[in-house]
């Protein structure tokens, strides 16, 4: 092999491995763009005291006796009306702020379930302390129990996912309400892995989230 031609493929390989390298430390994502919100849309604030996330994880049966459930808070958030449609929008999640609804009347067992699903086993919320959603389209459904379809990029745990929710979205008196369709995600896409001995119950893989909004005129 000639100098030129060492020199041409020692070029290649280090470029390859520096391709490599970068793959590995980028996080793991296929979310899409987001939308261009029109110069014409309404900016309304999410009202944090009033709107929430509601979950429940299972074990391997889905019945009530094998499943957790509760509510996030919202941190902040705003969305972008236009001729009374939803247009664009970004949430942000206070994952700190995680409590379970089903074990409220027990406080040993709250504080050792939320304590746990706080922990990096979970949702490592010291780490990753937030979560978003960000709107990238909407589509009006003309049939069904649902008035939209929302699209957008779910990020939990530093991992970014487009997820396709439907919605029931109202304006009325310069207040939006938004309340998405019960949606099963896979907790393992954003990195939450953890499992259980078989002897105490498999968790289930699929965690079910609903995003509960209200939110007023900007002033």
């Amino acid at each position: 092999m000639n100098k030129i031609s060492g020199f041409m493929a020692a070029t290649a390989l280090l470029s390859a491995l520096s391709a490599v390298s970068c793959a590995k430390d980028k996080p793991a994502t296929s979310e899409t763009s987001a939308v261009t919100t029109s110069k014409d849309g309404a900016v309304y604030q999410i009202d944090t005291a009033n709107s929430r996330v509601e979950w429940k994880g299972f074990k391997i049966v889905k019945s009530e006796n094998a499943s957790h459930f509760g509510t996030i808070k919202f941190q902040s958030g705003e969305i972008t009306m236009h001729e009374g449609k939803l247009e664009s929008g970004k949430f942000t999640a206070d994952m700190t702020s995680m409590t379970s609804t089903d074990l409220k009347d027990d406080s040993e067992q709250n504080a050792k379930l939320i304590g746990h699903l706080k922990s990096p086993d979970f949702f490592d919320t010291e780490k990753f302390p937030t979560a978003t959603f960000e709107i990238t389209s909407v589509n009006a459904k003309p049939e069904g129990d649902y008035n939209t379809e929302i699209n957008g990029n779910l990020n939990i745990k530093g991992i970014s996912k487009p997820i396709t929710l439907n919605a029931n979205v109202s304006e009325s008196e310069g207040i939006v309400t938004i309340a998405t369709e019960p949606k099963d995600i896979d907790r393992e896409d954003f990195g939450v892995k953890f499992q259980m001995p078989v002897a105490n119950g498999l968790i289930k893989n699929e965690m079910n989230l609903q995003i509960l909004i209200k939110a007023s005129a900007a002033k």
